[in-house]
Parts: C-alpha cells; structure tokens; sequence
C-alpha cells in the first residue's frame, strides 16, 4: 500500500490579469477660435442665454469693443478637411536641423468672434413678454431700475450690463430704442416700437449694401420676382390634309410654281400632330421687363429683416415687430412690393394651368394616334383575312365544314405503340 509523502497541492484559482483601459488624450487645441487682435485684458468669455431660443451659447465680451458671437465656418461633409498649426520657419534654425513641432486638428472648424449688437439682450428687459401692452407698467423708468427688474438676471449678462467701463456703449444703444425724459439729475427711459423697428430697418439696409451672398440672392429674390415665360404657339405645322389643300389652291393659282415645287424634295408632315394641334415654344414676351431695381431692393431688405428677427429677437418681439411693419405707421412701405409678388403668384399659377392644358392635349393628341394605328392594323387583318379565304378552293372549304368531332387526326397513326410486357 503505498502512502503519499507529501500534502496535496491546494488548487487556487488564480485570478486573471485585470486589463486597464488607456486614457486617450484630448485634442490640443479643441476648437480653432479666430477673437479680435485689439481685445484688452478685461475680455473674458461668456456664457449668455440666445435672445431668440432661449439656448445656453458661448460669447466674448470686451468692455473695449463690445460684445461677440461665435461663426462657425467649416468645411464640407463631402470634403473633409484638417488644420495643421505650426511656427515659422526659420532658415537659420532649420539649417542647423532645428525641428518645429506642430499641431493637427481632424475637422476643420474655425469660430470666428463677429459683432453682435448688446441691443438684442436688452430688448428683453425692455419689453418684457409679460408686459402687455398700453399697459399702466409701460412708463418711463431709470435704466438701473430696468436692469433690477429682472431678479433672476444670468450672472454672466449681469457682469456686462453692470459693467463701468461697457456703460456708455450700453446707454448709447438704450437711447437709439426709446424715448427718453429729464427727471431731475436723472434721465429716464420707455422703449418706442418705432424706433425700434426704424433701428432694424437701418441694420437690414446695411446688410444689404453690399448684396446678399450668393445662394440667398438666388432662392429668396432672384427666383421670387422671376416671371415665368409665356408659351405661344409655333406657327407653320400642320397635318398632311392641310399642306394638300394648300397645295391645290397652289396649283390652281400659280402652275409653274407647282411644276417647280414638284420637281424638289418635299417634307413629310408627321402624322402625330393633329389638325388643330400648335406646339409650344418658351419665349420672353415682347413687353417683359428685368427684374425692377425698387423691388429687388424692398425684397433684399425684407429677407434681412425676417433673418434679423429669426436670429436676435424673440418670439413676442418679432410679432411686435411684424404688426408695426404691416400698420400705416411703419416706417418702409412693403406694400408695392406684396402687390407685386401676387401678380407673379398669379401669372405663375396661369403659366401652370396652361401647361396642364398643354399636357392634356398632347396627351389626347398620343391617345387619338394610337386609336387610328389600332384601326389601321383591324382594318388590314380583315383584309388579309378575306384575301386568303378568297384563295382557298371549293374542297377545302367543303372539308372545313365537315364535322370531325371524335376522329382521330392523321398524326394519330404514325406515333410509336408503346409494348407492353406479357405478365
């Protein structure tokens, strides 16, 4: 009997090696910013409620030039592209075999800080959406007493509105909006619809002064003021039965011109155009006119306005801003411009039922060309038809009358019997 020497060996589990995750480092730089050169120590960046959603948005403000928003101008999804950030090269550094170190961001984004006006922000204070109008409230109020209304102002808005050195700019954008009274050694203020929309008419002209950009010019002037083409018929077709009765008065008044004409090719008229049928061609009318210079302008002011109101003012704001804009009291007149684009609504919408009329002939025109083939080829069949009949002999047509049911055909008798095996 044989005896262990020795204690068993205790098999432990042994536990696996735990595989820790790599950090991945962040991308340096994270955003490509492009801020002005001339920005002093004070400026910091923001973060402020956008006056038209409502949405958390990043800013840069500068007590010395004024507030900015970010553009972001980025390259196509189509065609991506990278930036690559590196020092100047030096020729004597590079000679001696200096080497530069770069940085490469994967999409190619750039912010660009531009201008904003600090009047958007305070329009909200200004006219509340709350504060119904002609209301006792709307009187004239201090500025400070104007900025203290608004208990739960954002920490970040209120460093600006408060700031000493960013006073001026503000009170100089207050007053271009309101009206304004001497009370005391104190001045007070109470917003002018107005002016206000006068102050969004003169930023829209100045978007405007130099023309809008490309694309918004051509979907949003360009192809609203353009007048469709008026279809007249062309003149000179005809079917076959009226180029032979021209012919014949031909014929009857000038012989030797049709004895010339004989002698030359002649053209074959298509049969698919029917009698009373003219096609189409597209040509400007003789009294069309370019677009006009006034409309053109009244339209490009009126596309930066409404982008003006979509961008920087809010929901109850721009209603306000649209009810002054249609009352007699505005200070544009857009009414030439709405009477114009009603009659290019309505000469459109007769281009459109003309070429639906132009359609449904065209169509009955195809449809009568397929009735005629159809009779053509019945009609020749028939004839065909009697034509063989006529050259069958009398026994055959006997032998077709003769009543075969139940007969064998001739084939029958010279198929293959199959054998059968004997059991």
């Amino acid at each position: 009997m044989k005896t262990r020497s020795k204690k068993p060996i205790d098999v432990t589990e042994i536990d696996a090696p735990v595989k820790k995750k790599a950090l991945v480092s962040a991308e340096q730089p994270s955003k490509t910013l492009i801020l002005p050169s001339s920005a002093s120590d004070e400026a910091r960046f923001m973060t402020l409620e956008t006056p038209s959603t409502g949405s958390v948005d990043r800013y840069f403000f500068c007590p010395k030039l004024g507030l900015y928003e970010f553009t972001i101008v980025m390259s196509s999804p189509h065609l991506p592209r990278s930036i690559l950030f590196a020092p100047k090269v030096d020729d004597d550094l590079s000679m001696a075999g200096h080497r530069y170190q770069g940085t490469m961001t994967k999409v190619a984004e750039l912010l660009i800080a531009s201008p904003v006006d600090i009047l958007f922000f305070i329009l909200p204070l200004l006219s509340p959406a709350s504060l119904v109008s002609h209301s006792p409230k709307d009187l004239f109020q201090p500025l400070d007493d104007i900025l203290d209304s608004q208990q739960e102002l954002p920490q970040h808005l209120r460093h600006i509105l408060y700031h000493e050195s960013f006073r001026p700019t503000l009170v100089r954008r207050v007053e271009a909006v309101c009206d304004t009274v001497e009370a005391g050694d104190e001045k007070m203020y109470r917003l002018n619809k107005i002016k206000l929309v006068q102050e969004l008419i003169l930023k829209a002209e100045r978007m405007t002064v130099k023309g809008l950009p490309a694309t918004l010019e051509e979907q949003f002037v360009r192809r609203a003021l353009e007048v469709p083409m008026q279809t007249v018929p062309r003149l000179g077709v005809g079917t076959a039965n009226e180029t032979n009765a021209v012919g014949n008065n031909d014929d009857t008044e000038s012989p030797v011109r049709s004895e010339t004409q004989s002698n030359a090719p002649t053209a074959t008229t298509p049969i698919s155009t029917p009698t009373d049928q003219s096609t189409p061609i597209t040509q400007p009318s003789e009294d069309d006119s370019p677009i006009p210079s006034d409309m053109a302008k009244l339209l490009r002011i009126q596309v930066s306005l409404s982008f003006i109101e979509a961008s920087y003012l809010s929901p109850h704001l721009s209603s306000l801003v649209d009810e002054i804009i249609a009352s007699p009291e505005s200070p544009i007149n857009f009414k030439p411009l709405t009477e114009h684009l009603n009659q290019v609504a309505n000469l459109r919408a007769e281009a459109l039922a003309a070429r639906s009329l132009e359609d449904c002939s065209l169509k009955r025109a195809a449809d009568d060309e397929d009735g005629l083939e159809g009779r053509a080829d019945k009609k020749r069949r028939k004839e065909e038809e009697k034509k063989k009949k006529a050259d069958e002999s009398r026994g055959i047509r006997d032998l077709k009358k003769v009543d075969t049911s139940g007969m064998k055909k001739m084939s029958a008798f010279f198929n293959k019997t199959s054998t059968k095996k004997k059991p």
